[in-house]
């Protein structure tokens, strides 16, 4: 659907020049909820702009089905925007609302009606319809920002971190909502977002970015289980850092050395083949505690953290290296571990990620 070549986008000039995106280069497929993943300032956000036009990019090509948008101005792109803030006309109702962008295109009345019940329907808002949208919810003006954009039928709906005005409960059901919209329209969605659980929880694919460039693009397991760079492990989700020897690499595994002397294995980077010092990164809730003398690292428990779902158990590692290990939670179960015990730590082979360098 997107086709995005080498983007460089720089702002100012001389010492005042600022370059927000570096050589970038991506693809989104038709259907697909891609989603734009990274810190404040990271670029996600002037990516956006550049698709809707609102940017024009210092170099690089961005087609769209393979026609060159970079040639056409923002209004003649079969693309909407959804922003933080919605937009909506305070003095119109709803429905109004939703009608008028049908109604700058001269689509003929009738099909505006037909299209603004098609979307009310859609966003669930058909009996308030005829509500101002300054006496609606937040959550509700949002569905109306989406029907709006959603009316014309464009081919890309790009959305720039619309669910963080909501309150926490009600931007879960919203991810669920978005989710849903995307899936019965069938319209390409952009997404940008910093927040790491809504990229997980909506996402086909998600690009990581830090400082202009795309770290990693993948599906949102992968990423989570398989970061390919410290910068995307430590970002997304909490993960433990360990420094180790690489003993040697066979295919996509290799067998590492701990500062314990223990062994295991780990799945590497597909650029990282060299054996030597090496960072793997292993997620808290791919370890166990265990009192076994044959653990793979052992330390002292310092904290035990209770979280309703998961207890968190630091441990402070021999090398002096903190450790975290988080455990689900069971009805009638009995905390076996406290602070000052002296705990092992497990984790299967394979489950470590090597980083790329």
């Amino acid at each position: 659907m997107i086709e995005i070549s080498n983007i460089t986008q720089t702002f100012g000039k001389g010492r005042d020049a600022f370059t927000a995106l570096r050589d970038v280069s991506l693809t989104i497929r038709e259907n697909e909820f891609f989603t734009l993943l990274g810190p404040s300032g990271c670029g996600k956000t002037t990516l956006l702009r550049s698709i809707a036009g609102f940017v024009y990019p210092t170099a690089g090509t961005i087609k769209l089905q393979g026609e060159d948008l970079l040639t056409l101005p923002p209004y003649s792109r079969p693309v909407n925007t959804v922003f933080q803030s919605y937009a909506l006309f305070p003095h119109m109702t709803v429905a109004q609302n939703i009608a008028f962008g049908l109604e700058m295109l001269n689509q003929p009345g009738a099909q505006v009606k037909s299209s603004v019940n098609e979307m009310l329907a859609l966003v669930q808002m058909t009996d308030m319809a005829d509500r101002k949208t300054s006496q609606i919810s937040g959550g509700q003006q949002q569905r109306v920002a989406l029907a709006r954009a959603l009316a014309p039928k464009p081919k890309v709906l790009l959305l720039d971190e619309p669910l963080s005005a909501l309150d926490f409960k009600l931007r879960k059901e919203m991810q669920i909502e978005l989710k849903r919209l995307q899936t019965e329209t069938g319209i390409t969605f952009v997404f940008v977002t910093h927040d790491q659980e809504e990229a997980l929880t909506m996402s086909d694919r998600i690009a990581v970015m830090n400082e202009g460039r795309i770290l990693q693009i993948d599906a949102p397991r992968a990423i989570y289980d398989h970061p390919a760079e410290r910068f995307v492990a430590d970002f997304i989700g909490e993960t433990n850092f360990l420094e180790v020897d690489v003993l040697s690499v066979e295919a996509d595994d290799a067998t590492i050395k701990l500062t314990s002397g223990a062994t295991t294995t780990a799945r590497r980077a597909d650029t990282n083949s060299a054996t030597g010092q090496a960072t793997i990164a292993v997620r808290p809730e791919h370890a166990t505690l265990s009192d076994d003398a044959s653990a793979l690292l052992r330390g002292t428990l310092e904290d035990v953290i209770y979280s309703g779902t998961d207890t968190h158990y630091h441990i402070r590692l021999q090398d002096n290296c903190r450790f975290v290990v988080r455990k689900q939670n069971h009805p009638g179960t009995m905390e076996a571990h406290t602070v000052g015990h002296q705990a092992g730590v497990f984790f299967d082979r394979g489950v470590a990620q090597i980083l790329r360098d």
